[in-house]
């Protein structure tokens, strides 16, 4: 078996399109499982209720050569529409939603709502000792945003998994 450097693998978005039936998201979710693909990110929605169909966007990483293996191979599947590498593809515009609440005592409570508005996080509870933030964007901005609220008091993160789509005309 040959193994891979860290440089060797990179992160890619792939949008899936699918017939909305019972079991086809354990299916795509069985093809990463049983062939050792790790997934990062996964989000599933359905985006057309008249024709029963609905996208899922993975986030996974590998060589080119293991991406496009999975891209074949998920084609291949019975439900699959299409298979988009979101990554490579073309222009793409990728958002994540992430709830994060922080404790803070007043000798922090100011520097937590400082950064809050410089990361634009919209207050959507708030305690006598504690914020929850709601934050949407790009991977990255989020990321960030958390390892800013570590050392002030981060108690727990929901995130969405990645929302993403292809830019101008084709679908």
């Amino acid at each position: 078996m040959i193994k891979l450097k860290k440089e060797d693998q990179q992160s890619h978005t792939i949008s899936i399109k699918v017939s909305n039936e019972a079991g086809v998201l354990a299916r795509v979710i069985g093809l990463f499982s049983g062939r050792g693909y790790n997934i990062e990110s996964l989000n599933v929605a359905e985006i057309d209720e008249d024709s029963h169909k609905s996208r899922i966007t993975i986030v996974t990483n590998g060589s080119l050569m293991t991406i496009n293996q999975i891209k074949h191979q998920l084609e291949r599947l019975v439900p699959v529409d299409s298979v988009e590498d979101l990554t490579t593809d073309g222009p793409s515009i990728e958002r994540e939603m992430a709830l994060i609440k922080v404790e803070c005592d007043g000798q922090n409570r100011e520097e937590v709502l400082r950064l809050s508005e410089t990361y634009r996080a919209k207050i959507v509870d708030t305690t006598k000792n504690s914020f929850v933030f709601e934050l949407t964007g790009a991977m990255d901005k989020i990321n960030s945003f958390i390892e800013l609220m570590r050392p002030l008091g981060l108690i727990d993160i929901s995130r969405t998994g990645l929302a993403a789509i292809s830019r101008g005309q084709k679908e």
